[in-house]
């Protein structure tokens, strides 16, 4: 019998050893393919498909190919002797923190004759304007010629692909995401031990938990919603049941400020103010950090914003019916036990009452606004209203006109909570209107063609404002407020930017926003999925960055349980203290 157990555990030491050894094999795969994909003219041109190289040699990869024998295979039908020399990348503002190529300099692995060699195809890089697999554009949101492969929901994608889709975020994170040093140091590590489970997964709902968890270290808002691609979120988010009160959620409890369903709710003895701080015998923090591993969000604030929209359900630890909860009430420390009942979708009594409290909601949000004497007020989601059914010639005058009916009042207020249905709005005719010509209020990286995994600076004027022709300036002497909060997400953050330029004097207000300004790039993975990041660099002119930590914030607000439960407004209560 001892003689059994040690061949198991000898058997398994041997399968872990195995996979350990091809998993470094993988790595130094996935590196050069990406490095060649983006710097050799053979795929840089799209004289060869880069996929088809990779579908084709991984296969090939054994748990004893070593890292030369790697690089000689992928390299084998490739052009290796070059007549010119890369264009030489003469710009000087450039971000160039994500390029790394330790991986083959500094490796003890690899000889000196392939480490030469992929140092002149370095040299002899592809430095044309039309790269086969990067957008001509920084604003283009879909990367060139990826490949959609599509596969039965149900089924595990084959070893190779699964593969692929991996080796493909790799790449998002070495050459395309303008980020990656704001990222935890530790992720290639990260990255090698997810690589190790991607081999052996047996089951698509695994290989989509190693998705979800190789794309939250982006840390970035814009990807945040990958999870809704996912065939099998339901069951890796626990979203199959509802909770019969609304909530919202802080760093270690769950607040409810709603019931929903009152029965069900008195019966259980919760309350509006409850502080929920256990789960199943799960604490809130936990389940936070739980949530954290598979989300992508550029701060701690959005994350905690995202998971307490009750439509998306992402609080869960579980599909149990019955949730055991521990909760917090009256500001003491005692813990009481309760138990719950959620709402199953086959419960249409129930489900009729949360969709209709759903709807009443998005209402009250669309209606919220503030209306005092002597402000004027605007929603960045809302202005496109303001030339709906406008002719196209009369717009200009349209638009004149409102904006000096709000210079004559004494404050002005952008509510920048939301995203904006119209980009003309401030980029064009707040400009146009109070700005000074030559409006630089950022400093916007795109990649660079010449050196791809770079971020060159973009100093065309269009970028950052439109060229007119007859551009006046008109002073405003009132007071301006910015209202901010995890909403605040890309376009809505570059508008807010551009706004504290335009109004130097201006104070902006409220909470942490999104953390992902720029443009979105956007990745075909094999299983026909997509991964959405931020694609370029955003940064204030002096160098402040705008990613991860959002637009600047003069005057931070902080909620209290009191503050949710009735449903104030105190960004709208500190400026109206403030114009009295």
């Amino acid at each position: 019998m001892l003689m059994k157990k040690c061949i198991y555990f000898l058997l398994i030491s041997m399968t872990h050893l195995c996979a350990s050894a091809q998993k470094n094999s993988y790595t130094v795969f996935f590196k050069t393919w990406n490095y060649l994909k983006y710097y050799h003219p053979d795929f840089a041109t799209g004289k060869l498909n880069a996929d088809s190289l990779f579908l084709q040699d991984v296969k090939k990869i054994t748990a004893t190919t070593d890292h030369n024998a790697v690089i000689a295979l992928l390299t084998n039908n490739l052009q290796q002797h070059f007549s010119t020399a890369a264009a030489k990348a003469t710009a000087t503002d450039v971000i160039k923190s994500n390029q790394d190529f330790s991986w083959f300099r500094e490796s003890a692995g690899i000889d000196k004759g392939h480490k030469q060699l992929l140092e002149n195809i370095y040299q002899h890089r592809f430095t044309g304007p039309q790269h086969y697999y990067i957008p001509n554009n920084g604003y283009e949101a879909d990367i060139p010629h990826e490949k959609v492969y599509d596969f039965p929901k149900e089924e595990n994608l084959p070893l190779e692909y699964r593969l692929l889709a991996l080796a493909k975020i790799q790449g998002c994170i070495d050459y395309l995401y303008p980020h990656k040093q704001l990222m935890n140091k530790n992720f290639d590590a990260y990255f090698e031990s997810l690589l190790s489970r991607t081999i052996t997964c047996q089951s698509r709902k695994d290989f989509e938990i190693i998705l979800a968890k190789l794309v939250a270290p982006l840390e970035d808002t814009h990807a945040f919603s990958f999870y809704k691609q996912l065939h099998f979120a339901k069951d890796i988010f626990h979203t199959k049941l509802y909770a019969p009160f609304d909530y919202s959620v802080f760093d270690h409890y769950l607040l409810v400020t709603k019931l929903m369903i009152p029965d069900a709710c008195q019966k259980a003895g919760i309350h509006a103010g409850d502080r929920i701080v256990a789960v199943n015998g799960k604490s809130i923090q936990d389940i936070i950090q739980s949530k954290k591993e598979l989300l992508s969000a550029s701060n701690p604030s959005v994350l905690l914003y995202r998971i307490s929209q009750y439509q998306d359900n992402l609080i869960w630890p579980d599909d149990m019916a019955l949730k055991k909860l521990a909760i917090q009430r009256n500001n003491s420390g005692d813990t009481v036990e309760t138990a719950i009942e959620f709402i199953k979708p086959t419960d249409k009594k129930h489900i009729d009452s949360i969709v209709q409290y759903l709807n009443d909601e998005a209402k009250r949000k669309r209606q919220h606004r503030l209306e005092h004497p002597g402000i004027a007020y605007f929603r960045i989601d809302q202005t496109y209203k303001f030339i709906s059914g406008v002719a196209d010639d009369h717009i200009d005058q349209t638009m004149d006109s409102l904006l000096l009916a709000a210079s004559q009042q004494k404050a002005i207020i952008f509510d920048m909570r939301g995203y904006p249905d119209w980009g003309g709005f401030v980029y064009t005719y707040i400009y146009k209107y109070f700005a000074d010509k030559d409006n630089y209020f950022g400093k916007y990286y795109q990649q660079y063609h010449q050196n791809i995994g770079t971020f060159i600076y973009a100093d065309q004027p269009a970028i950052y404002f439109p060229v007119l022709t007859n551009k006046s300036r008109h002073t405003y002497n009132g007071k301006v407020f910015i209202i901010v909060n995890p909403q605040t997400l890309s376009a809505s953050e570059w508008n807010t930017m551009n706004l504290q330029y335009i109004f130097p004097g201006s104070v902006t207000i409220g909470q942490q926003s999104a953390g992902a300004d720029g443009d979105i790039k956007r990745m075909a993975l094999p299983g026909n999925y997509s991964l959405e990041f931020t694609g370029n660099g955003i940064f204030y002119p002096g160098g402040a960055p705008a990613q991860k930590v959002g637009v600047h914030i003069d005057e931070k607000i902080t909620y209290r349980d009191i503050d949710l439960l009735k449903g104030q407004d105190l960004e709208f209560d500190w400026i109206i203290k403030e114009i009295l």
